[in-house]
């Protein structure tokens, strides 16, 4: 018999894990829900489809396919049989797979707008908490299988929907307590720098090159430009582009006097610029404070972005990128309905529990559980136990009774290793007395609290009516 394992970039998740993904969850969705998004759910698996073609070549890579399924007769055999044949050349077979496991949240969403587009109340704002699947060569903070939490906006082109994502992004992170750099940039400066470096068609050679500067450096960044066929001027100049520094306003100073006479750069100088004066306004208000700054190395290498783009950096932390997203105005045209607007962020959640944890971050009440464990004592004592422990559930306290009756001993031991802060004890003594010895395990203490006074106990003070 094999020892048991888990697939490779794939993680178990016990309870304390689950709470503070929990934690992260929650703090998302309701940040979501604040400004007026609303869930969605899609299949774990795509048309195979479906999915290629929207990633760029480095993502097409990074997609799990699905095997079809059945060998139940020697036609279709033959038929897998060919079709492993034409993969091994490269190509592709719908005799082997037609189905993968979905990529990302977006593409699926895209999907789906598509599908129902003439139901839906534009302009449509959905969020969405699901795992995703990447044939990714696992890593710290980086996993084969994972969450996205998405929130999208199609039907409309305002910048205020720029705006209010970049906020959603500085309230969750300012609600975990986890501080960041929110990055900006913008594919139509991007498209401008192509246009001067040979034409748009560059456009995703150069962009695939500097979605990957972070990693490999810029001399690797160079050498990927030139084996894309980009000559050293062009390359010379994308480097000049991406040493551009200062703050923001110092930084859309110089984009303006480099593209000058680019009204596409233009655009998208102007679509930064609303987004950083309106942000910072809005900071000074009430709003959340966030540091926004604009990134020109910042690329996002996918396909289908089109104006602003989005990452969120964690400070103090060696990671990557813990939320990413960015504006796609024709997403849904790779499906047949064209000219539909689009713009929307990720939150990376298995990163962002990392650095919560390498930070220490989590509340302490995150842990909380069972808060009250009633010792089994006898069979009487049990009953009125189990009868007393439904009527605190009731009033939302979770509880336990423990399953046998055995020495102290154990029983305490079992609420120590699940971090129960109270236990109650319950004698054939304390029954006829209609009392209950309820202990701290933390500070020791203990106290009599009779059956009717129970259900007024403060298991956060350790009191009667918090007394």
């Amino acid at each position: 018999m094999s020892k048991p394992s888990l697939p490779q970039g794939t993680r178990d998740f016990d309870a304390a894990t689950v709470r503070k993904r929990n934690y992260i969850f929650n703090t998302i969705k309701a940040v979501f829900e604040l400004y007026g998004f609303q869930p969605l759910e899609t299949p774990a698996m795509e048309n195979l489809d479906t999915l290629m073609g929207k990633y760029g070549e480095e993502g097409d890579k990074l997609i799990f396919k699905i095997l079809n399924n059945g060998l139940d007769n020697e036609a279709k055999a033959d038929k897998i049989r060919a079709g492993f044949e034409k993969v091994m050349t490269g190509r592709s077979s719908k005799d082997i797979t037609e189905r993968a496991l979905r990529y990302d949240l977006t593409i699926p969403f895209a999907r789906y707008v598509a599908m129902n587009y003439n139901q839906l109340t534009l302009p449509f704002k959905r969020y969405q908490l699901q795992p995703v699947w990447r044939a990714d060569r696992p890593q710290k903070g980086r996993y084969r299988e994972f969450y996205q939490c998405d929130a999208d906006v199609v039907g409309s082109r305002s910048l205020v929907n720029e705006l209010e994502l970049a906020s959603i992004y500085a309230t969750v992170f300012q609600k975990l307590e986890l501080p960041v750099e929110i990055r900006i940039n913008n594919r139509k400066i991007l498209s401008a720098l192509a246009a001067q470096c040979g034409g748009a068609e560059k456009m995703i050679d150069i962009a695939i090159a500097i979605d990957k500067l972070d990693k490999i450096g810029i001399e690797k960044v160079k050498e990927e430009l030139a084996a894309r066929g980009l000559s050293n001027d062009q390359i010379h100049l994308i480097q000049q582009f991406l040493e551009i520094s200062g703050t923001n306003e110092e930084k859309l100073a110089l984009l303006k006097t480099i593209f000058t006479d680019n009204s596409n750069g233009q655009e998208g100088i102007q679509e930064l610029e609303y987004i950083i004066e309106r942000s910072q306004i809005a900071s000074e208000a009430s709003g959340p404070k966030s540091q926004i700054s604009i990134d020109l190395t910042l690329a996002r290498g996918l396909n289908y972005y089109t104006g602003t783009i989005f990452e969120v950096k964690a400070l103090g932390v060696q990671i990557g990128s813990i939320g990413g997203g960015g504006r796609y105005d024709d997403l849904t045209g790779l499906f047949g309905v064209p000219n539909v607007p689009g713009v929307g962020i990720s939150f990376g959640v298995d990163r962002i529990y990392d650095v919560l944890t390498e930070l220490n971050l989590f509340p302490a009440d995150v842990y909380s559980g069972t808060r009250l464990l009633f010792f089994n004592l006898g069979a009487a004592e049990a009953a009125k136990a189990f009868e007393l422990m439904q009527e605190l559930r009731a009033g939302g306290i979770a509880c336990e009774l423990f399953h046998e009756t055995v020495k102290f001993d154990k029983q305490f031991k079992y609420a120590e290793k699940k971090g129960i802060p109270y236990v109650a004890i319950l004698g054939s003594q304390e029954l006829e007395a209609e009392i209950i010895v309820i202990k701290n395990l933390q500070s020791g203490v203990q106290e009599q609290v009779t059956f009717t006074g129970l259900r007024n106990y403060s298991f956060d003070s350790g009191s009667v009516n918090g007394q």
